[in-house]
């Protein structure tokens, strides 16, 4: 009985994990490149900014403070994670297409 409680407890935490791993640094280099000829500090005025060309609402709701195009690479990096963890490739549905990144 505790091999079967064990197995079971092992699927469920198999449903539970993400159906997929993280994109790779290569995806992510591609979508910056796209986005933003790869450039952290972006600000063309078009109210995106920064390498992942965020709006600032969707910044600020990552947690993000300030500008996103003055914040540190890693900060970015991390937030652009965070962001694709919540809702995939669709807040970058145009590059991703380009990229293949699906």
């Amino acid at each position: 009985m505790a091999v079967l409680a064990a197995a079971v407890s092992g699927l469920l935490l198999l449903a539970a994990s993400p159906a997929s791993a993280d994109p790779s640094t290569s995806d992510w280099l591609k979508l910056r490149r796209c986005e933003s000829g790869n450039r952290y500090d972006l600000n063309t005025g078009n109210g995106e900014y920064g390498a992942y060309q965020f709006t600032l609402r969707t910044w600020q709701g990552l947690g993000g403070t300030g500008y996103p195009h003055r914040a540190a690479a890693a900060t970015q990096d991390a937030k652009a994670l965070a962001l694709w963890r919540q809702r995939g490739w669709q807040p970058w549905t145009n590059c991703a297409r380009k990229c293949g990144l699906r």
